[in-house]
């Protein structure tokens, strides 16, 4: 009867070893690594049921199924603890190698172990299930951050938008939403996988519609030469849902870096704005030398020139008065994408505005130095000279300094 106990136990394992190479498959998660754990959780479930009276290591025939449970006990001389202890006289009946502080297993039948090791089995196993899959998301979005993925729209719930990636969901709260696009479930969906963020309830995958890195990856996607390396994706600069800057550039001269990216009659950059919606893109060339840069970036509007302040990261941008608008752009939108792209900070002027400001620059540094000379002048004033130091010093010429 005992025999046919430990066979259904045994059984019993078997098909648990069976149901771990279906979870292998379906869900990824590593058999052996379910095993181990499985093995560690029943440790701890048969030392808490002992009040933890013993050392005792856990087996799980991987061919078999058999469950068997040992009790470990250290080599000594004498005696203290049998639970613990076995003594050298004893461990050498076994195996003559052994010696003082070896570890002998010795196989037990612990009673009702088997149903025990088998529910706690089942909630670790559903425990790790989770715990697998959780990690599997997180691992698997974490290196495709930063990249485009198409998804489709599951629900959406107050302000966050649901999509569903591959079976897993991504959320887009509504700081990374196009303002004037509308979302509705079963809409697919090009995304910009911009964090994966680890919580207890599991990770978190956060894309994006208004990430620059949006724009780069749909360059990326459209234009053979952008993927390729042909062409440069130099910078983005983006009020998502009105208007974005890209700076683009080839190393070969015979490469037109904005052409490529516009194609025949436009047909790559619509490809672009129609995934984008209403927003505009202005394609920039881009220079190695700052002056240039910030003229090609504040397009559409005609410069007449570039004052660069390198050290200061500013540039003072002369134009004409019927440019001045189109280079300030509503709501000073075209400078800032501007500044933005290329990092300096940048002051938009008439020509006579800027005469005009270098002439009260240089009065200023004229009071100044005025006001500076005066303060060293009244110093001097201040401070009593005791000449009597130079009395009876011959000058050069043998005659008392007066």
């Amino acid at each position: 009867m005992a025999r046919a106990k430990k066979q259904a136990e045994d059984t019993s394992f078997k098909e648990f070893l069976l149901a771990l190479d279906e979870i292998e498959k379906t869900k990824g998660i590593d058999k052996e690594e379910l095993i181990e754990a499985v093995e560690a959780a029943l440790i701890s479930a048969y030392k808490k049921e002992n009040n933890g009276g013993m050392n005792v290591k856990v087996l799980i025939d991987r061919v078999t199924g058999a469950l068997k449970v040992y009790s470990q006990k250290e080599v000594v001389e004498t005696v203290e603890d049998d639970t613990l202890h076995m003594a050298l006289s004893e461990a050498r009946k076994i195996s003559p190698a052994y010696e003082p502080g070896d570890i002998v297993d010795v196989e037990i039948n612990p009673k009702g172990f088997g149903r025990m090791a088998a529910q706690n089995a089942k909630q670790l196993i559903l425990q790790r299930i989770k715990e697998a899959e959780r990690n599997k998301i997180f691992d698997t979005f974490i290196e495709r951050k930063d990249e485009l993925i198409t998804g489709t729209i599951s629900r959406v719930e107050r302000n966050d938008v649901y999509i569903t990636l591959d079976k897993y969901e991504a959320v887009m709260n509504q700081a990374h939403q196009l303002p004037n696009e509308q979302y509705v479930p079963g809409m697919r969906i090009k995304v910009y996988i911009s964090d994966v963020i680890k919580t207890n309830k599991g990770p978190v995958i956060q894309v994006s519609r208004t990430h620059t890195g949006l724009i780069m990856r749909l360059f990326e996607l459209e234009i053979p030469e952008v993927y390729d390396g042909t062409v440069v994706v130099k910078g983005v600069s983006r009020d998502a849902g009105s208007r974005s800057k890209v700076a683009v550039y080839s190393e070969r001269e015979e490469i037109d870096a904005i052409g490529s990216c516009i194609g025949q009659r436009g047909t790559r950059i619509m490809n672009i704005l129609t995934e984008l919606g209403e927003e505009k893109i202005d394609m920039i060339e881009y220079s190695s030398d700052p002056a240039q840069y910030i003229k090609n970036a504040i397009s559409p509007a005609s410069v007449e020139e570039v004052i660069v302040d390198e050290e200061m990261r500013s540039a003072v941008i002369i134009v004409k008065e019927d440019q001045q608008s189109l280079a300030i752009g509503i709501g000073g939108q075209n400078v800032r994408l501007a500044a933005k792209l290329t990092g300096f900070k940048l002051d938009i002027k008439l020509r006579e505005e800027y005469e005009k400001m270098l002439e009260m620059k240089e009065e200023e540094e004229l009071i100044l130095q005025a006001e500076y000379t005066q303060d060293l002048a009244a110093e001097y004033q201040e401070e009593e000279i005791d000449l009597s130091i130079f009395d009876g010093i011959d000058d050069e010429n043998g005659g008392e300094v007066e």
